[in-house]
């Protein structure tokens, strides 16, 4: 199992979101964080006085998945993700050493 982190522009969520939804994607999370992605435009871009320079709003899109629907779901990423920039974002793929439900049964899988 791998886990996949993508941090995009808040504008491309709706659309990679259905896309990996309809794409049998379910174990996904999305967090609002702050970045120094490339801004699209300047309404985009704040000035952080806490970190000293401009930040953009972006979105952690996480996923988890099989090793083989990898290469699809990262090409779903790329796909969608992307504004026409050269830096739309990045994603990352970590391995995952074990997964477990919560249940009340402790038994049940």
């Amino acid at each position: 199992m791998k886990q996949i982190k993508a941090y995009i522009h808040r504008h491309r969520a709706a659309d990679l979101l259905h896309r990996l939804g309809a794409g049998g994607f379910d174990r996904i999370s999305v967090f609002d964080v702050k970045g120094l992605l490339t801004a699209l435009n300047r309404r985009e871009q704040q000035y952080s006085v806490e970190f000293g320079e401009p930040i953009v709003n972006e979105l952690q899109i996480e996923m988890f998945c099989a090793d083989g629907d990898v290469p699809r779901a990262v090409e779903l990423f790329r796909l969608y993700g992307r504004t026409g920039q050269t830096d739309a974002g990045w994603i990352y793929v970590l391995p995952v050493e074990a997964a477990h439900r919560i249940s009340e049964d402790p038994g049940a899988v």
